[in-house]
């Protein structure tokens, strides 16, 4: 008895697909991730990208957006594209105006160093730049940057550093 077809055939690599491809061929095939909520939430998928952002009143590229100088003896005019989704711009817009939260932080590491030189020193960026503590050799003005960029990062614990100070002073 011979055997079934299944059963000679083993599941072996074909070395002759590149895995690579196919993988980059199915990630293109796939619908792509919009970040921007406002375009996400208003996209239509029967529509193709450029009639999307045509709608919203958007432009998928700088191409024809700038004006061409019209030649002199042409008379054309315009074509103004007809909005049908305003809200998006407007959405777009207010989210733009809006200030966004610094996300700048200092190190523990640099805010016990700063505290340490203003601690010493008060405002004497000269002496900082002399002191025992200053293992890098930061030149005054690299340590003023630093305390500023302490001010900047962390106003509260600032203050409260620098009234304790003020408080320790007049003990």
């Amino acid at each position: 008895m011979g055997k079934l077809k299944k059963q000679s055939k083993r599941n072996t690599f074909d070395y002759n697909k590149n895995k690579k491809n196919l993988k980059r061929k199915l990630r293109r095939k796939e619908k792509p991730h919009i970040e921007c909520p406002q375009i996400r939430k208003a996209w239509d998928e029967q529509k193709t990208v450029k009639q999307n952002l045509r709608d919203m009143g958007l432009s998928s590229g700088t191409k024809g957006m700038l004006p061409i100088k019209p030649k002199k003896d042409t008379k054309s005019e315009p074509m103004e594209a007809i909005v049908l989704k305003p809200y998006v711009i407007k959405e777009m817009e207010a989210e733009a105006s809006l200030r966004g939260k610094d996300k700048t932080t200092c190190s523990t590491d640099m805010i016990e160093y700063v505290q340490h030189m203003v601690k010493e020193h008060n405002e004497d960026y000269k002496a900082m730049a002399r002191d025992e503590k200053n293992y890098y050799q930061d030149t005054p003005k690299q340590i003023k940057r630093k305390v500023e960029l302490f001010k900047r990062c962390h106003p509260e614990e600032y203050a409260a550093f620098i009234a304790s100070l003020q408080s320790q002073k007049s003990t």
